[in-house]
């Protein structure tokens, strides 16, 4: 037994488990001593453990000693292999694989260097150490520089700091479907540029000429910019019901853009059907 690999029952999965796979994956080996597959599995499983040093924890449990656990977890038959991250089960295989592919299942869960700098990002970032988490984020590219999600967590901290323009350059060429917060960055990208503009003015241009729709499309994008979603998606609403064809469907395109922007929920829900009321 060790400190990387362990046996568990029923009194102590939720410490060994469910609380311990918060802070590293834990692989869960369920497993019974008339099972010949597991003999063979098993070794491999205690080896890699080992091996790894630390980057995950190997819960073997004994499911003929632990059957509610066993039936709770949808074991139908053994060995069984399910791997827990945050306390939840997230992937899992059956049967006795060779070891380059138990390896394989491992480096799927186990997190890169590249990973790794980002969770310090992440927490640099969450300490307002904006120049930190941007190195640490600087240093995982380094690593790897393809991965996406580094560029990303760079992206949103140039956003938060009003550098706009090196937002856009570390979103350049990110598919919209790489990742779920790729069309709200750029639409944040998006709306960042009404910056200069003057609310005030703009609100009066409006209120003198309802249907100078430039002028409301511009205060539309300051007032989004300024968090002030509601009021810029009044303004887009109005310009989709004076002129559904002004700057080819601006005002629908640029809503579209608010709703990527804030996501889902009831805010957008209410506008997404006043917009299908307006266009319907």
């Amino acid at each position: 037994m060790s400190e990387n690999a362990l046996d568990v029952g029923l009194a102590d999965f939720a410490q060994h488990v469910l609380e311990e796979s918060k802070h590293r994956p834990v692989v869960v080996d369920f497993w019974a001593p008339w099972c010949g597959p597991c003999k063979s599995l098993k070794p491999i499983l205690e080896k890699l453990a080992a091996e790894y040093g630390g980057k995950f924890l190997l819960a073997k449990i004994n499911s003929d000693d632990n059957q509610e656990l066993a039936a709770r977890y949808g074991v139908r038959g053994i060995p069984s292999v399910k791997a827990f991250v945050n306390g939840e089960p997230v992937d899992e295989f059956s049967g006795a694989l060779p070891e380059g592919e138990v390896r394989a299942f491992l480096d799927r869960l186990i997190p890169s260097p590249a990973d790794e700098l980002r969770a310090q990002a992440a927490g640099l970032r969450l300490a307002g150490d904006m120049p930190g988490a941007l190195q640490t984020l600087a240093d995982a590219s380094k690593i790897a520089p393809d991965h996406i999600g580094v560029r990303l967590d760079a992206a949103e901290i140039m956003l938060d700091l009003g550098e706009a323009d090196e937002g856009q350059r570390l979103l350049a060429g990110v598919p919209d479907d790489a990742d779920p917060r790729v069309p709200q960055l750029k639409a944040r990208l998006q709306f960042m540029g009404a910056a200069g503009e003057d609310v005030t003015a703009l609100t009066a241009q409006v209120a003198a000429n309802e249907n100078d729709l430039e002028a409301r499309l511009k205060l539309a994008n300051l007032l989004v910019a300024a968090g002030q979603h509601e009021a810029g998606m009044d303004q887009l609403l109005e310009i989709v019901r004076r002129d559904r064809g002004f700057g080819d469907d601006i005002g629908r395109k640029t809503l579209l853009s608010v709703f990527d922007l804030l996501g889902s929920g009831e805010l957008v829900s209410r506008y997404r059907r006043q917009l299908s009321s307006v266009l319907y």
